[in-house]
């Protein structure tokens, strides 16, 4: 088993950053690719960028260029800078692990205009 704890969300501007932490605890010897969703207020949750072990990474859309998913290995932490940062941005951020996949709770992130 694998858990997830988030945090770093919380309000800011539009134009605005934010960091974004999870911190992986329990069999993190597992743990492969490292990632994280979004669910935006009434809409599905959505995938928004993976790192794998060797630090591949990979961005929806709409976030890349403005979003950098980064990782510490010793740390089994997962990070999101994102810049730049839109209203629609606003959305619970969930942090992933596979395999598994395992979850974390969410942070709440809520960018204002």
């Amino acid at each position: 088993q694998v858990q997830l704890v988030e945090s770093g969300g919380g309000l800011v501007q539009a134009g605005g950053s934010l960091r974004l932490s999870c911190a992986a605890s329990g069999s993190t010897f597992s743990i492969k690719a490292m990632g994280w969703y979004r669910q935006p207020p009434g809409k599905q949750r959505e995938w928004v960028s993976t790192i794998q072990t060797g630090g591949s990474t990979y961005y929806q859309g709409s976030v890349k260029g403005r979003f950098a998913i980064s990782r510490d290995n010793a740390k089994n932490t997962v990070y999101l800078q994102m810049n730049s940062l839109k209203p629609e941005d606003t959305a619970v951020y969930y942090c992933r692990v596979d395999p598994g996949p395992y979850w974390g709770q969410g942070t709440q992130v809520t960018v204002s205009s």
